[in-house]
Parts: structure tokens; sequence; C-alpha cells
């Protein structure tokens, strides 16, 4: 038992007074002469037992009277001491992830979590909510129960232990309140698994919700498997977490019209075609009817007008080789002499290729700073006699720069398959041993700040990158390489062009970093936007003389196909996609977590947090003793005899 005001228990000391008055008989008896003295001695002695009984009991009385009226006004209280404390922090993480669109006994997962937090925990106590995508700190849920019940899916979520520890931020660092949270997911199993420290100043209760059953169709993704010059295969992949199905729709719209329709036999995966025209802008939407998660029912992609990227090879040796790779369904291919140079066009390049020229002039040196500085890429070939002051004039732009050259032969044996030139399915698998080419003489390079992208034998690089320039460290004639004759020249080279211009992709995935380039030229303070007629908004730009890249992360936030816009003029389109992780409805177990306390029901971990904190006020009890001792003081006075 505790005390709300324990300093009046002093006021106990004061019993001691009744005791004394009881003890100590203030009144004077009187002497009376009487003639039969045996008499009145045993009437006295009768008297005098009958009444120390009484003033013993009517003492008692008082003692306990006093005694509860003092502790009444003290309120005396009982609660759990291990979780009394002065304070209490409460913070919630909710998971609206799309994977809580489940459906478990009661309805959608996330809908009857917010209906049991309205509904248990008290209105008046100060809490912290959060979830993937909104924080309300230090709030009442009466003062956000409106924001609860219309909140909406994320379509970015956080991984277990990101929202564990960002949880964690919310409590305060005093070491004298008490700590609770209350974590509510359905913890999928997507999520790299983590250890919680034990912590005694805190509680983790994590709450599992389950659905009712695991059966969910997605459309998982969708690309481009063969393209000819009259048509374009456009190949869907669909994945089942569930029992097989025989006869799946599959339904492709461009805009809102159904341009095509078909079905699916599927167990796990399940693949379909689609045969598109070559010249016909498509704004797809490719969709699936299945009644349990509706995010991943529907895919949006486009197919835009062919954006060719701008190569120009200054030569002074046979260029066949890049004509081969640079063909024009994809590329603007333009070669030209060094001495017949026109500078005018170089800005207007997206791509440039210095191949095998022996000596680099000032003019072109400063020219092709400019470039690079604008966004442009190039790709540096030198010949077998260079004027190495030169190429180093130019190399120091970008940290390297060529010692000497070596007149032996190595062979290239190692491809960095997680450079981003390769590392986004260029090559099926990876190879460690395959036809190496080599070089008949090689530069030595000096420089600490490159990334490897082709090496030799001995580590050094036959193919390194700074930034958006690419320098090869050997002439790539048939007289001093075999490099051209390599299965290697064409992916190397195709990617770099590709590199150079970031020509929208069929679909982004939103929560991801995404980049693409735009060409196009704005005037001065004008930025490109984003819209797809509710939503407009203006993504992350950076502006170069012939182009915009656009980069965009967490907006847009909605899953739609955006035009892109410079002010009312639209460029082209780019579709957005929820990521398909949260399609997978399998779950961790999390019996064998230690260091939380595990429940299946938010309301039942609520009960047990009022519970552990729950005070029962004594008082009042106290007052119905008082009350009782009184009447039972009076009841010894009138009727005791």
């Amino acid at each position: 038992m505790q005390f709300k005001h324990p300093e009046l228990l002093y006021a106990l000391f004061l019993l001691i007074i009744p005791i004394i008055v009881h003890l100590f008989q203030l009144r004077k008896f009187e002497k009376v002469s009487f003639t039969n003295v045996a008499f009145l001695k045993e009437a006295k002695l009768q008297a005098r037992k009958s009444s120390q009984i009484k003033k013993w009991l009517i003492l008692c009385m008082r003692l306990l009277l006093l005694a509860c009226i003092v502790l009444a006004f003290a309120q005396p209280f009982t609660s759990k001491t291990t979780s009394f404390k002065s304070k209490k922090e409460t913070v919630i993480y909710l998971d609206n992830s799309f994977s809580m669109q489940s459906k478990g006994p009661q309805g959608e997962l996330l809908k009857r979590a917010v209906q049991d937090i309205i509904g248990h925990v008290p209105e008046d106590e100060n809490i912290t909510l959060l979830t993937n995508n909104e924080v309300f700190k230090n709030t009442t849920v009466k003062t956000i129960k409106n924001e609860l019940l219309q909140l909406d899916y994320a379509a970015t979520p956080l991984s277990t232990q990101a929202a564990f520890l960002k949880s964690n931020t919310f409590f305060s660092k005093q070491k004298s309140s008490l700590k609770n949270l209350v974590f509510i997911s359905d913890f999928q199993d997507n999520n790299p698994p983590f250890s919680i420290e034990k912590d005694s100043l805190k509680t983790n209760y994590f709450v599992q919700l389950k659905p009712v059953n695991n059966q969910n169709i997605a459309i998982d993704s969708a690309f481009i498997s063969e393209k000819t010059a009259s048509e374009i295969q456009l190949s869907v992949r669909l994945k089942n977490n569930g029992t097989a199905i025989e006869n799946l729709p599959v339904s492709l719209f461009n805009n809102d019209t159904l341009i095509a329709k078909t079905s699916v036999s599927i167990d796990k995966e399940a693949q379909t075609l689609f045969t598109l025209p070559t010249n016909k802008i498509i704004n797809g939407k490719i969709t699936i009817d299945d009644a349990s998660l509706q995010f991943d029912n529907s895919l949006f992609f486009n197919i835009n007008n062919t954006s060719k990227v701008h190569v120009l090879a200054i030569n002074e040796t046979d260029d066949d080789f890049l004509k081969r790779i640079y063909t024009e369904d994809e590329f603007n291919y333009t070669a030209s002499e060094l001495n017949q140079l026109n500078y005018n066009i170089l800005e207007s390049q997206n791509l440039i290729v210095l191949n095998e020229i022996n000596n680099i002039p000032n003019a072109l040196i400063a020219a092709l700073k400019q470039f690079t500085s604008q966004g442009g890429a190039l790709v540096i070939i030198p010949s077998s006699h260079i004027n190495i002051g030169s190429y180093n004039d130019l190399l120091q732009n970008y940290q390297s720069a060529f010692s000497n050259y070596n007149e032996t032969e190595k062979r290239i044996t190692t491809i960095n398959y997680a450079h981003p030139l390769f590392n986004n399915g260029v090559f099926e698998k990876q190879v460690s041993n395959f036809q190496y080419p080599k070089v008949n003489g090689f530069y030595n390079l000096n420089s600490n700040s490159v990334s490897s992208i082709l090496n030799y034998e001995d580590s050094s690089p036959f193919l390194f990158q700074n930034k958006n320039t690419f320098v090869f460290t050997s002439a790539l004639n048939s007289n001093h390489s075999n490099f051209k004759n390599s299965p290697l020249i064409v992916p190397t080279l195709y990617t770099i062009g590709k590199y150079s211009f970031k020509i929208p992709e069929l679909y982004y995935t939103i929560g991801k970093n995404n980049s693409f380039e735009v060409n196009t030229q704005l005037q001065q303070d004008a930025v490109l936007s984003l819209s797809n007629g509710t939503i407009n908004m203006i993504p992350e730009q950076q502006l170069f003389n012939n182009k915009v890249v656009v980069k965009t992360s967490e907006t847009p936030n909605l899953a739609s196909i955006y035009k892109v816009e410079n002010k009312t003029e639209i460029i082209k389109n780019v579709s957005y996609n929820y990521d398909r992780a949260e399609s997978s409805l399998t779950y961790t177990d999390l019996s064998n977590t230690k260091n939380i306390e595990l429940n299946n029901a938010v309301a039942q971990v609520f009960d047990t947090i009022k519970s552990d904190s729950k005070i029962n006020a004594l008082w009042k009890w106290f007052v119905i003793f008082a009350l009782a001792f009184l009447l039972t003081e009076m009841c010894i006075l009138k009727y005791f005899k």
C-alpha cells in the first residue's frame, strides 16, 4: 500500500492523546462513610471491573476511528510495485503497409487495429503514435481520432528493425518513467532478422496480426522481351501465394481503352505475352481481378517515342566497330576527323568518344571539360603514340594521369560485375573463366580515386571510370589488342552509350531512388513537373545544356501514369508502381524472439498495460471503517452495562 500524501501519517502520533486521557483519570474520588463495609466493597469491585472493560473498548474504537480518519486524508492506494512510476510513456507503432490490407477475423487488419486503439486507449492518456509515413507525437487518441479513422496505406514500408529503432527515439531518457512500446504489425517474412536487447526500463509489446488466409495473386513485373521493326513483345510475370488457379483473366489497357485480354493458369508463377505496335505511344495498365490484396492487382507502364542517344566519335583511326555498336535504331551516331571537328556540335551530344587521338588540342580539352561538367559522357581510347602531356591535361580533370607506355602483353581477366554498368542484367551470370582478351601494350595509371570496370590479370585497370568519364589504358586497334573481337566490347560500349542518356524505363518503383533524363531545354527559372491530373509535384531536377536529369524517391507515392510537363507542354509520360515486396503473404515466427511480450490482439495488450499501471484508491474504505467504528462506539456507550 502506498500513500498520495504520506506526510499526513505523522498525525498518527496524536493517537497518544486519548491513550493518556484513558490511562490517567483526572477526576478525584469522594470518600463516603458507610456502616456495612463488607457489602460496599463487593459492589465497588463489580462496578470497577465492568467500567474498565467498557473504557478499554471505547479507547480502541476511538483509536481506530482517529487512525482511519488520518489514513483516509493520506489517500492510500495500491498498485503493482514493479510497474508503478511517477510517469508513464507509451509509444505505439502501427504498421500501415499494403500487406495490412489482408482480411482478419474482423475485417482488414489495419482497420481493426485502428478501432482497437481508439476503443482501448484512454482518451486523455498522452501517447506517441507513428506509422510508416506519419508521426503523432505527444498527443491523445481523442485528438487524433479522425486522422486514425482516415489512415491510408503507405507506399514505402519500414523494415521491422527500422520501425523498432525509430519508435525508440520517441522515449525520453528519464529512468524513473514506465516505458511501453506497442508494436503492431503482421511481421512479413521479407524483413531481415534482428535481435532486441534487454531493457529493464521498457516493455516491448509485439502484436502480430494474422489474416484468415494467405491467398494472393500479384502482377509481379513487366518487361519488353523482344522488339522488331513492327512489333514489341511485352512479357508480364505473375506470382501466386496460395492455391493454384486454372483461369485468371489478365487485361491490358491503353489509357482507358481495353486493347488486349488473355487468361493464364498459375500455380506459383506464370508469364503471359502481349503484342504491341512499335510505332505507337502506349500509356499502359495491366490488371487482374483478385479479392485479396488490391495494390498489386494493377501495373502501369509507358512506351514513349524512342529518344535516341547522340554519340560523336572523334577519330584518328578506323571507327567501324563503333558504327556497328551505335546503330541508328537507338543512337544518332556522328563521326568526325579531329582536323575537321565542328566544336559547335559538342554541346548537343550525349556521348563523345576520343578514338585513338595522338594529341589533344587545348581547345578540345577546354570544350570536353565543359561538356562533362554539363552531364555529358566521355570515352577516351588512347593511341599507342600519344602526347602524354596533352592527355594528362585532360585527365587531371578526372583525378587521373598516364605515366608511361609499357610494351608488355597482358590479359584482361576481371569483370567488375558490381559496377553500375554491369549490375543491371547485362550478363546473365558471372563468368570467372572466359576467353581472355589481351593487349600488347598499355599505359601505367597514376590514380587512387577511380572505379575499375575491367582489369588486367595483375588487378591494374584496363577500363576505369571517374564520374561520367570512361578511360581505356590501351589502344584498341587490332595491332595492339584483340579486344574488338572479344564478346566484352559490345556490352561494354553499348552500356556506356545507354548510360550517357538515361531514357525513362518502362516503369519505376515507388520508394526507390529513381533517375531519368529528359531531352529538353528550359528557359531561365523554368522547372519540370510531374502530374497525373489530380496530383502535381515538382521533383528534384538538374538542368544541363541539352537535358534535364529528374530524380525521385519517396514521391510520387501514388501508383499512376504521370506526365512530365514543361508548363503546359507534355514532354513524355512516366509510370510509377508500388513495390511488390508486400505481395508475399508469409510471416515471421516471433515465438522464439527474446525480450518481447508477444500477443495476437491489440485489445489484450492495452488491457494488460491498464492492469499493470492501475491505481486502486483505498481512502473510501477508511472513511467507511471510521464511520463503522464511530457507530460501534455509540452502541457501546448506550448499550454496554
